[in-house]
């Protein structure tokens, strides 16, 4: 069974059109010890929401983790972690932080709960719910 996350980047700096174009995608330049973790924990096969954050405020499709367990190429200290990700599905209806923040069942959803934490755990039943929402 795979794990559920979030991973949020400002589309001006990295956006779903970016990695769709890509193709395949590295996930690097997080420096918060508890993003790192997130991303030390995931596996190939785990599937993410993509996240625009500052611009849009909204979950915009799903990848999916090709590689897992890499060190991230723009860290020269050798401690940041990094995973390759690639686009899976764009949503028709992206989800916005405004209806995650509406939903009570998401209230302890850690987009909500830890706002500013870059790479997100997101369990089962949320990632369902938020599956469910983009479909309008």
């Amino acid at each position: 069974m795979p794990n559920y996350w979030l991973m949020k980047s400002e589309p001006f700096k990295y956006s779903w059109d970016d990695l769709v174009a890509e193709e395949e995608g590295t996930w690097d330049g997080v420096r918060n010890h508890s993003a790192k973790l997130n991303l030390r924990a995931m596996e190939v096969g785990d599937e993410a929401f993509f996240y625009h954050s500052r611009e849009g405020l909204e979950i915009v499709g799903v990848v999916e983790v090709t590689v897992a367990g890499i060190g991230d190429p723009t860290d020269e200290t050798g401690k940041w972690a990094a995973v390759k990700i690639k686009p899976k599905r764009k949503f028709d209806n992206p989800v916005t932080l405004k209806q995650i923040k509406a939903e009570p069942k998401l209230a302890d959803c850690e987009l909500v709960r830890l706002s500013r934490l870059s790479v997100a755990k997101i369990k089962p039943d949320e990632w369902k719910l938020i599956c469910k929402m983009s479909e309008g």
